[in-house]
């Protein structure tokens, strides 16, 4: 076989629940495998993985959307057979909540021939299960022991090289909980997985989802690599690089390789040295990430999710409702058509924050947490985190990211973006809030950092931004017009065209 590139295939949980659903009720007359239980569900699933006869028939006939997702695999199983099975090595399942979704993947992989059953099963392609909301990123050390816990996965595992690798969303997790408390419950999941892979004897293989910007796990990857817990860097790490990042970081040649060096020479340090010797500390400053964490989730949520006409405010505030019309995306703007946060994806979400200057998924919450913290603790209570700060590198990493998305906020361009909300009373009471948390943010980060202005340790930097200032902020007022007219009705293709000019322009010098 020869192939160019290895491809990953990807897919949501309940699309997978779906099709088995279908086929279990046109190939068994089982027509409630979606009402089971998990437990139930699980049992059902195991049985027949273990069994040699398909349960797809070319008798039937199904719906267009299960043909749709059998035809994928079956294409998967020719390009094996074609180009080898190391052109398309991972299956990734969206939204994972549970061992039924790793076992449906199998389940659909024996189907096309890529599963082989017996009493030596052989899986042909690594199932890589995906946490990326807060409660699936809480609940993932469960449910990988309990997947661990079932004799014939973990036969289908040794076909594999016993080597298991595990996606964590940094996307979704963010939008779900905000920064402090998406960075907080992965760190925790990392933890967790590193002690259930432990007692279980597989290799752990970690794959984080970063995104470009910080909202979406962003950052420099030399010292996020670095931040990650003991154990979880063990010799090998996967991280994807986004779309909007690759040009910047691998179109030159000279870049592209800096860019490698750096990657692996982190990769060797967090294996080989231990930058985390929290010691005696550990305890209390986890016990203290924690409380930071539930009042932050407290204030990002009651603000984005239950705050009566937030949704509205979002989508007149800022130009989501525009990036859908670039020819960008690999997917569409939201998961169903529906004016909920909830079904919004994470790329769109965090990139209209940023092109209105108010960057909110890269910071909001963190002011409270630390006001909050503060009033319990008082003045010992600074010094505490001052402490967490000097010696902890998660902690380090937390901070100098969301230091440089403070530093690219500028809420006086947000306020012009907040002026394309109608309704005045509602855009001075989500605005309001959304300043002073933005000023409680950057005292407290100040104060425990322990610096006078934002990025005062990364002068290039701040240096940088300064420079490209001059050209991004016009860009900011001229989309603010042109959204205004073309909101106003003046449906004229040049105007669409200058608002997608600017948003190109923006995300450029914002990088």
């Amino acid at each position: 076989g020869f192939h160019l590139c290895a491809l990953d295939m990807r897919q949501h949980s309940g699309v997978h629940e779906q099709v088995i659903a279908e086929l279990y009720a046109r190939g068994a007359g089982r027509n409630d495998y979606a009402e089971l239980p998990e437990a139930e569900r699980v049992s059902l699933l195991l049985h027949e993985i273990a069994t040699p006869r398909p349960l797809k028939s070319p008798h039937f006939e199904y719906s267009a959307e299960t043909a749709e997702e059998l035809r994928i695999f079956e294409t998967a199983a020719a390009l094996h057979r074609r180009y080898g099975a190391q052109a398309l090595p991972n299956y990734i399942i969206s939204r994972t909540d549970g061992v039924s979704d790793v076992l449906e993947t199998a389940l659909l992989l024996k189907e096309a021939g890529l599963l082989v059953p017996g009493p030596a099963p052989r899986l042909d392609i690594n199932i890589v299960p995906l946490f990326e909301t807060i409660a699936d990123l809480r609940g993932c050390g469960a449910i990988v022991d309990a997947l661990f816990q079932k004799t014939y996965y973990r036969a289908l595992l040794a076909s594999r090289g016993n080597v298991q690798e595990v996606m964590l969303g940094y996307s979704d997790s963010n939008k779900d909980g905000g920064f402090l408390t998406a960075n907080w419950e992965l760190y925790k999941a990392e933890v967790e997985l590193v002690k259930v892979f432990a007692r279980h004897g597989v290799e752990l293989r970690l794959f984080h989802g970063r995104g470009g910007t910080v909202g979406r796990g962003g950052g420099p990857s030399y010292q996020a690599i670095l931040a990650q817990p003991p154990g979880s860097v063990n010799g090998q790490i996967r991280i994807t690089e986004q779309g909007e990042v690759i040009a910047s970081k691998y179109s030159d040649p000279e870049i592209g390789r800096r860019n490698l060096e750096t990657l692996v020479a982190a990769t060797l340090e967090a294996t080989l040295i231990e930058h985390e010797r929290l010691g005696r500390h550990a305890a209390a400053y986890h016990d203290v990430m924690e409380r930071l964490s539930e009042s932050a989730f407290r204030a990002y949520r009651d603000l984005v999710y239950d705050t009566p006409g937030f949704a509205d405010f979002f989508r007149a505030a800022t130009p989501v409702a525009e990036i859908a019309d670039l020819q960008i995306g690999s997917r569409p703007a939201s998961r169903r058509k529906s004016g909920d946060i909830e079904d919004l994806r994470a790329i769109p979400w965090v990139f209209a924050w940023s092109l209105s200057r108010i960057m909110l998924p890269g910071w909001y919450g963190f002011g409270s947490a630390i006001e909050a913290f503060l009033a319990r603790e008082g003045g010992q209570g600074l010094g505490l985190l001052q402490e967490m700060y000097r010696n902890w590198p998660f902690l380090q990493a937390v901070l100098s990211n969301m230091d440089m998305v403070l530093a690219k906020c500028d809420l006086g361009i947000g306020s012009r973006y907040a002026e394309l909300v109608g309704d005045a009373p509602l855009r001075e009471r989500i605005f309001g809030r959304i300043q002073t948390e933005w000023q409680l943010t950057v005292k407290h980060l100040l104060a425990i950092t322990g610096r006078h202005e934002l990025l005062q340790v990364n002068p290039t930097l701040a240096r940088s931004f300064r420079n490209r200032s001059p050209y991004i902020d016009p860009l900011n007022h001229l989309q603010v017009t042109l959204l205004r007219r073309l909101r106003a009705g003046e449906d004229d293709e040049m105007v669409r065209r200058a608002i997608l000019l600017t948003i190109n322009g923006i995300a450029a010098g914002l990088r």
